[in-house]
């Protein structure tokens, strides 16, 4: 194991509370210190029905909620870009949009993480919700913007 295996983790951790977060924000409209509070309390490294959370770098998760909600017409628009014709954002289920905002979020904002790297830890949290053909699209979705906000 390799010194940085903590922190891989806990970033790991820290991407897919994002997304569940910013899911929750757009289905229940949950101010954000409120929410960020119930995850820090309630969520990041808990026991919830039998199953341990990964301890999360709570700082980068803050960083990734806070972010994309701030910067969401920006992200949404970037989005809107990248699908094919005749899609709209609208026409993603709530879960996508989430990894789709909070993975374009890190590729703008967070330069100090490789884009490989945001890319395939969004790969890795659409595999929790999806089956591999919406993993593949997160994938090329993400490939696109990246291409135009980190070139």
């Amino acid at each position: 194991m390799t010194r940085t295996a903590p922190r891989t983790k806990a970033r790991a951790a820290a991407r897919l509370a994002a997304v569940q977060a910013t899911y929750q924000h757009e289905m229940e409209g949950t101010a954000m210190p409120v929410l960020l509070n119930e995850f820090h309390q309630h969520r990041l490294g808990a026991t919830i029905e039998d199953v341990e959370y990964a301890e999360a770098d709570v700082d980068f998760f803050d960083d990734l909620v806070t972010g994309a909600n701030a910067r969401a017409g920006e992200i949404d628009v970037l989005i809107e870009g990248k699908l094919a014709k005749g899609w709209t954002l609208a026409r993603l289920d709530k879960p996508m949009k989430a990894i789709i905002r909070v993975g374009t979020y890190e590729l703008l904002a967070r330069k100090d993480v490789p884009v490989a790297a945001v890319i395939s830890e969004y790969v890795d949290v659409a595999h929790a919700f999806y089956d591999k053909r919406e993993s593949g699209f997160v994938n090329g979705l993400l490939d696109g913007i990246a291409k135009e906000v980190r070139a």
